[in-house]
């Protein structure tokens, strides 16, 4: 080599010292700089410079422990490299730093230190050059052979990639290009070696001893990859493979990995996921897909983003259900004592659950059956499903629907998708590891409309035996699922998806039924929570009752179970108190003074609770605090103008107190209360009527037109509820004949029915929660129509005895029951039978 020819490197360079590695000629590295004496050589000497001489440091290995290091400047080694910074990017996190871009352009040697601060500065002497070399100068006949056998040699290691890759296409081009001079430190920089072994190229100056430094490092890895492809025993397709591909490198910013630790786990995986495919009994659609997909992941390396998505597809695949199932418990004797056991009443479902088992005894293939139970809140939609799936001995899963708004949570993610996943259905199954759960779907009536459009095909029993997944994009089988889906209203259900499902309501429960409940499973529950016994506290019946009707007013148990919780609470203090004070005590509290004692004696809880702790009224007032709910039916009742009518909400069946009054005006009616366009009309059917018949039953006061000379102020109580339907039509009848007749409606009396212009009642909907809400009242009669009497069987035994009905068709008959004494009319006209 000359020094008198190519690029001069300055004679004074600023040294870069770092752990980072070592930086050979014709190789590009990035690295951090985080501390103070490097960070300083950034700033000052790249940052600030404007010529290319700023751009040239010194790169210097730092041989010292990094666990050892200190501020202090370390020995330098005696050889570097001169580098080119083609890059700088400054960062604050996590700490500050820069990451420098350098290649490599030649040696040099370290002949004196001129400072060491702010940042090493040294005089150097450059000994080759990357650049330029010679022609005049022969090379003899050993170093001739040396780099031939080398250049053999990277051409070996070269045709062992992928061709296909651009990469390895330009460095096979740079391999007859490069003068073979450079091919040590270049490859040297490229195949995975140690920082000792490369400081030992490093040191090489002499040529002939790079290529004996080198060749051994270049062979090594050629002789792995060879054993590496033995082991494998790769079809020769598969001989040439796409390795891994870092930073450094020939090439700014990339450096080939030749390591390839793992890949015999990947080859022993890959045929464990076949062994698994095949095992699976899927069907044959789902098994052909799935050794498509498996056949394509062999052949993928595991660089690609695909292969984690291939791979995660088919462990989805193997681990769903396809074809096992549990077996189910047929024993109906056993079925009914383990439903009467975990639910009082509920018949109905019962009754439909014995049904199923007794035809699954006569057909073992019968398709999983879709249910609703529709019914307020707190009655135990929900945990029946759970006794249900105990009762047959399946599995039991629950999806919440409330919220939901994209179909892709129920149908699953295209795979083609980032963060693509199966749909909750899907992912139900391979929770519950079968294919014949019990899956409740609750919430259904706060769906979305994008969701409806899913549920026809999985609620569909003809079309859920092939619900295909967005993420399988197979059909999956789901007729022996037993789906239950819970709703508290019918009202927004769309009727496509009503008509898929077999309904069944869940009524309100009556005070006796609650009863049973808090003392059959509430209040042991309750007692279990909250570390008692039934030796520590008891709740009378009575005590009870008084709970249900002055502390909770609702169709199911759960304020009822809060309450009952409160209580405990409230005895668990007790007892806390009691065995704190008479706790083991240490020999300095025995001679404690004798003020304290009477101090503790004095508060009340000196000496624990007698047991059993019986729950009084009294006791109840100083838990649970005053009553919540009054009686006070009678109380609202003592002026004219007022009547009770019955409502349905989806929390249950409601009384509902109709008001009106009277005044000077213009025959103009009022109506508050936030009424719907239903109940306004109803509102405007009673005046009408009442109007054209107000000669018959004498409440025309002097003038044809009761309404002459007189406002109507029509108001219904609890105005921040909204309320509609048809159903208030006979109480608005009879709530304004009371105000014009001036006659008190009977205080002990409800009613429900849709009416006619022409005096008809009609029938409604919800009579027996409406019944039940009468009968938590405390009312004695029921009025309802006459095409509502069938409704009456399916209210329980004791409320029918407790409630005097009274079956109307006509308005006359419901003013005739609502006060006393009747509502005689004055002319006798003959009775109007409806034909609708």
């Amino acid at each position: 080599m000359s020094s008198n020819s190519g690029i001069q490197i300055p004679s004074r360079l600023p040294l870069l010292c770092t752990h980072d590695g070592v930086l050979l000629p014709g190789s590009t590295m990035r690295i951090s700089v985080d501390t103070a004496r490097n960070m300083q050589l950034v700033k000052s000497r790249l940052l600030k410079g404007t010529s290319l001489q700023s751009t040239i440091i010194g790169f210097i290995p730092n041989t010292r422990d990094p666990e050892h290091d200190s501020d202090e400047l370390p020995s330098l080694h005696s050889i570097g490299t001169a580098g080119l910074v083609v890059q700088v990017v400054g960062s604050n996190w996590p700490k500050p730093h820069y990451t420098l871009l350098i290649t490599g352009l030649c040696r040099f040697r370290v002949t004196q230190l001129l400072r060491e601060k702010p940042f090493p500065v040294a005089k150097v002497e450059q000994l080759d050059k990357l650049e330029q070399y010679t022609e005049g100068d022969q090379a003899d006949g050993e170093l001739e052979e040396l780099s031939q056998r080398f250049y053999q040699a990277a051409v070996q290691l070269v045709g062992m990639l992928d061709m296909s890759v651009p990469v390895v296409a330009k460095l096979r081009r740079l391999l007859d290009s490069l003068p073979k001079e450079t091919l040590p430190d270049v490859l040297a920089s490229m195949i995975r070696t140690s920082n000792k072994e490369k400081l030992q190229v490093l040191d090489a100056v002499d040529l002939e001893e790079r290529f004996k430094k080198a060749l051994p490092l270049l062979t090594r890895q050629i002789e792995g990859l060879k054993l590496l492809q033995k082991t494998r025993k790769l079809r020769p397709d598969d001989d040439k493979r796409v390795l891994a591909i870092r930073k450094g490198g020939v090439f700014p910013g990339r450096q080939f990995s030749l390591d390839e630790d793992g890949e015999d786990e990947d080859g022993d995986d890959t045929a464990m996921l076949e062994k698994k495919v095949k095992a699976a009994a899927m069907p044959e659609a789902a098994l052909r897909v799935c050794l498509k997909e498996l056949k394509r992941l062999k052949k993928m390396p595991q660089s690609m983003p695909e292969y984690a998505l291939t791979r995660n597809y088919l462990e989805m695949m193997v681990e769903l259900p396809w074809s096992k199932s549990s077996t189910d418990c047929l024993d109906i004797r056993a079925a009914r004592v383990l439903l009467d056991n975990d639910h009082y009443a509920m018949e109905k479902l019962k009754r439909r659950v014995l049904e199923y088992l007794a035809v699954r005894q006569l057909k073992s293939t019968l398709k999983g059956p879709i249910l609703c139970f529709v019914g307020p809140p707190g009655v135990g939609k929900t945990s029946v499903g759970r006794s249900i799936a105990r009762t047959l001995g399946r599995e039991f899963h629950r999806i919440a629907l409330g919220g939901v708004c994209d179909q892709s949570d129920i149908r699953g993610h295209r795979r083609t998708y980032v963060g693509s996943m199966p749909g909750r259905i899907i992912n139900g199954l391979k929770t519950v590891g079968v294919n014949n759960p019990v899956m409740t779907k609750t919430n259904m009536g706060c769906i979305s409309p994008p969701i409806n459009c899913v549920l026809y095909q999985v609620l569909d029993p003809e079309q859920n035996h092939s619900f295909t997944d967005h993420y399988l994009n197979v059909p999956f089988d789901l007729s022996q699922v037993l789906f239950i889906a819970t709703a508290n209203t019918m009202a927004t259900i769309p009727p496509a998806l009503l008509d898929r499902m077999e309904v069944l309501q869940v009524p309100g429960y009556t005070q006796e039924e609650k009863v049973e409940i808090a003392h059959r499973h509430l209040i042991p529950h309750q007692l279990e929570q909250h570390g008692l016994t039934p030796q520590q506290l008891q709740i009378p019946q009575d005590t009870t009752k008084d709970i249900i009707s002055k502390y909770t007013r609702e169709a199911g148990v759960r304020s009822l179970e809060r309450k009952i919780g409160a209580i405990c609470r409230a005895v668990a203090v007790k007892f806390a108190e009691g065995h704190k004070v008479f706790r083991a005590e240490s020999p300095t509290e025995q001679h404690a003074d004798q003020n304290t004692e009477n101090k503790e004696e004095d508060s009340g809880i000196a000496a624990p609770p007698e047991m059993p702790i019986v729950i009084d009224p009294i006791a109840l007032k100083d838990i649970l605090g005053p009553p919540v709910f009054e009686m006070e039916v009678s109380e609202r009742l003592t002026l004219p103008g007022v009547a009770i009518g019955l409502a349905w909400t989806p929390m249950g069946g409601e009384i509902m107190f109709v008001e009106a009054s009277r005044m000077e005006g213009e025959g103009q009616l009022t109506l508050t209360g936030q009424l719907g366009d239903v109940m306004k009309e109803s509102a405007h059917l009673a005046i009408s009527w009442l109007r054209s018949n107000a000669k018959t039953y004498l409440l025309t006061n002097g003038s044809a037109d009761p309404l002459e000379g007189t406002d109507i102020h029509l108001h219904f109580p609890a105005g921040a509820v909204t309320k509609d339907g048809p159903s208030a039509g006979v109480t608005i009848v009879t709530c304004l004949a009371s105000l014009l007749s001036g006659r008190l409606v009977r205080s002990d009396v409800a009613m429900t029915g849709e009416i006619t212009l022409r005096g008809l009642v009609l029938p409604v909907g919800g009579i027996k929660d409406k019944v039940l809400a009468a009968h938590r009242a405390n009312l004695k009669r029921v009025i309802i129509p006459k095409r509502n009497e069938k409704d009456l069987e399916e209210i329980p035994p004791r409320v029918r005895a407790d409630l005097d009905f009274v079956f109307a068709s006509t308005l006359d008959e419901v003013l005739n029951a609502a006060f006393d004494g009747g509502f005689p009319a004055a002319v006798s006209h003959p009775q109007v039978v409806s034909k609708l």
